[in-house]
């Protein structure tokens, strides 16, 4: 990866989230469970997963494209 893309992945913004006893309770358990030591990246990968998720399916498909616009590319 060059530089130039690597600045552009960079993470500069903060987003935080506030969980109860008993989220906060299950999401330790589950870590624990599984071994997931790095909570921050755990839980990047399931919203960016869902969220990516979400647009293939919301997107529409009554043309077809050459390529697919995405969170990353829009052609």
């Amino acid at each position: 990866m060059d530089q130039n893309n690597s600045e552009k992945l960079r993470r500069t913004k903060r987003s935080s989230i506030l969980f109860n006893q008993r989220e906060q309770e299950a999401l330790n358990l589950y870590c624990e469970k599984y071994k997931i030591k790095n909570k921050s990246k755990f839980m990047r990968e399931i919203i960016m997963t869902e969220i990516l998720k979400k647009f293939d399916e919301d997107y529409p498909t009554l043309f077809e494209f050459e390529k697919k616009p995405n969170l990353f590319y829009v052609g």
